[in-house]
């Protein structure tokens, strides 16, 4: 069974920074793909990052790109969101995920931190 849970979110000012971790518990970390998904009030859920098991390779949606980086510790079991210039836009509960190998779905869910980025 495998647990994710989130931490670094709260309220920052807009151009402002955070850094949001997801740490997993279970064996499956190393070998799994991660990734970062938003959902604002009102909205549907949408992807913001992902990362390869080994950290090679990042994806970014555009509203997010070169604002945002994604990393991962294999050796804490954690993955790290860190945002930079944060926009009011990117207020929303931030969700980390845990997709398996050879999967192609997310599988595994966080309960969700709260970015709240006020103007």
């Amino acid at each position: 069974q495998v647990q994710l849970v989130e931490s670094g979110g709260g309220l920052v000012q807009a151009g402002g920074s955070l850094r949001l971790s997801c740490a997993a518990s279970g064996r499956t970390f190393s070998t799994a793909a991660m990734g970062w998904f938003r959902q604002a009030p009102g909205k549907e859920r949408e992807f913001v990052a992902s990362i390869s098991s080994l950290g090679g390779n990042t994806v970014y949606a555009d509203s997010v790109k070169g604002r945002f980086t994604i990393s991962r510790d294999n050796g804490k079991n954690t993955v790290y969101l860190q945002m930079n210039s944060l926009k009011p836009e990117d207020t929303a509960v931030y969700y980390c995920a845990l997709r398996v190998l050879y999967s192609s779905s997310y599988e595994y869910w966080g309960q969700g931190t709260q970015v709240t980025v006020s103007s």
